[in-house]
């Protein structure tokens, strides 16, 4: 969430984001008028606490009706003490309500928009040319079953649509990916974490993904537990309720774990192959830094998942998402998208969000400078979303016969493969 005192201070360019953003203006306002009856309560309360200590005091030195006064002057602001308290309880309630409602402020340099108003940043390597190969593309479902790699078929008929197997070398070609993004994870100092899918709604809202990305999350009534769609919830609550020394800046944590989501509002996209689905692994990028540095940081996790898809020999573009294309902690969102051949586009593949303070104050993580204590800044980014990107390695990697050059990178991770051969069908 956003600083009070910067909504105060500035109401028009937290009018603005939302603008932006395409959510409510409104909620500025709703904002002010309950910051501005919890704090006139407080005052209240406070003065009517001193008032009824004060009294207190003349009680045991009155006597007769100058006590019975007094006591009665004491029952009347006992009731007001009360009905000041739970006023003061309900407008900080109010407040606090209205802004988790808030989406973090949209950086000034984002194009503002919808899903289709992104910017293109750069754009690296050169799709391939198959007509000049001198065949069609299989897509990756297809490839995938050649390989024996992916079965969607028995997936369907275990838990429904788009869940999925995989087998053979699909399952061989998970555990090198995972590998593979936790070696250059490591090797640039992250600490490898392996988190829980389970989260409690703290963290879950801490982080942000009770706003508009509910619909897409599973929760266990009984349980009152989350199933995570990113490992970046407990990773962001990692440190919860916690203060970390400013000289211990950054922390880096690369995390792993399976994801779950919904899919909600995705009805009818991508239902063929294993891009969009209900459950898959991932390897995610975590960093606790100071505000001062978040943007510079921003920057590095951008140039380590370049790396990564670069490493994996994949044309692809980075983009910088539109204002309105931002989810609700993101005041910055870079894709990495990679070229998928039998869809002739660009798709996403990796992010990065900086959040700046927005999760820590939600979360409660802040940190220590001399005698200062602050909140910090966090930041996340995919280094590997394994079945997207299983997805662009078969497709933009296929040979005419249908089996697939290894990137050289992943070569060391698979064995020492150079090309994953068909299997007899």
């Amino acid at each position: 969430m956003i600083d009070l005192r910067l909504l105060r201070e500035d109401p028009d360019r937290v009018r603005a984001s939302q603008r932006a953003r395409g959510e409510d203006v409104g909620i500025v306002d709703a904002l002010l008028t309950a910051d501005e009856r919890r704090r006139s309560s407080s005052v209240r309360f406070d003065e009517l606490r001193a008032e009824q200590k004060a009294l207190g005091k003349l009680i045991p030195k009155a006597a007769g009706d100058e006590k019975a006064e007094l006591l009665k002057k004491a029952g009347e602001l006992s009731a007001a003490v009360k009905a000041a308290d739970a006023e003061q309880d309900a407008a900080a309630e109010e407040t606090q309500r209205l802004l988790l409602q808030l989406g973090n402020l949209v950086h000034p340099e984002v194009p503002v928009g919808g899903e289709d108003d992104f910017a293109v940043l750069e754009t690296v390597g050169t799709p391939r040319d198959f007509e000049a190969e001198g065949f069609a593309p299989k897509d990756h479902l297809e490839l995938g079953e050649l390989l024996g790699a992916i079965d969607t078929e028995r997936g369907a008929k275990v838990s429904g649509s788009r869940f999925y197997y995989l087998t053979g070398i699909g399952a061989l070609l998970e555990f090198a990916l995972v590998n593979a993004a936790m070696a250059q994870a490591t090797a640039a100092g992250f600490t490898p974490v392996l988190t829980p899918a389970l989260v409690k709604p703290k963290a879950m809202e801490g982080t942000g993904f009770l706003g508009q990305a509910a619909d897409d999350v599973y929760h266990l009534d009984k349980d009152d537990l989350y199933l995570v769609g990113t490992s970046e919830v407990p990773l962001a609550a990692y440190h919860m309720d916690e203060i970390l020394d400013a000289g211990e800046l950054p922390r880096r944590y690369a995390g792993f774990s399976s994801c779950f989501r919904r899919e909600a509002g995705s009805y009818g996209k991508d239902t063929r192959g294993i891009f969009r689905v209900h459950q898959f692994d991932k390897v995610e990028m975590f960093v606790y830094t100071t505000p001062e540095e978040a943007e510079a940081e921003h920057q590095r996790l951008l140039e380590w998942e370049k790396q990564w898809l670069t490493s994996l020999e994949l044309p692809f573009r980075v983009v910088d998402l539109a204002s309105g294309d931002l989810g609700s902690s993101a005041t910055r969102k870079f894709d990495c998208e990679a070229w998928i051949p039998t869809q002739g586009k660009y798709r996403e593949l990796t992010s990065t969000s900086n959040t700046t303070e927005f999760q820590s104050r939600r979360l409660s993580v802040r940190m220590r400078e001399g005698k200062r204590v602050r909140p910090l800044a966090t930041l996340n980014g995919t280094l590997c979303a394994v079945t997207r990107t299983i997805v662009a390695i078969l497709e933009n990697h296929q040979q005419a016969d249908g089996s697939v050059r290894v990137p050289e990178a992943l070569r060391p991770f698979l064995g020492g493969r150079e090309v994953l051969e068909p299997v007899a069908q």
